[in-house]
């Protein structure tokens, strides 16, 4: 009788929603565990090459935490695209623009750097206050 592992095809995968609370959490620790749900490595019939995570929800990003003198010294970087177009901003001015992107960013470089990185990332809803569009989903709260 031979014995092999079970390879999961995309179309077998059952997906469920998950609401996480940010609230006075530190972003890292936020970031590794909802990258972990996206990826799919809690789910026994975890396969590398395909895309078996679940849905995540994250409330109140504009409440997260960052430990020691990271809202000063923490920067983000982007470009224009023109000559001399780099643009840095800190973490402290992110927050007051587009707390989400804080989490979001946090989460990305924890993903693939690939195709199905981003096909993960496209499961990530991220909102800065309490409510969510997404109640028709019948998401279950997590604690982290």
């Amino acid at each position: 009788m031979k014995k092999y592992t079970k390879s999961v095809k995309a179309s077998e995968v059952d997906r469920k929603w998950v609401v996480v609370d940010a609230k006075d959490l530190v972003l890292g620790r936020v970031a590794t565990e909802v990258a972990s749900h996206l990826r799919g490595k809690r789910n026994p019939l975890f396969t590398p090459n395909v895309d078996t995570g679940d849905f995540v929800i994250i409330i109140n990003a504009d409440k997260v935490r960052l430990t020691g003198r990271k809202w000063k010294q923490k920067t983000y970087y982007r470009y224009t695209g023109y000559i001399g177009g780099l643009r840095e901003t800190t973490a402290e001015k992110l927050r007051e623009k587009r707390p989400e992107d804080l989490i979001r960013f946090a989460v990305k470089g924890m993903l693939p750097k690939n195709r199905l990185g981003t096909l993960m990332l496209k499961k990530l809803k991220v909102y800065a206050g309490e409510n969510h569009p997404h109640d028709a989903q019948q998401p279950k709260q997590i604690t982290l």
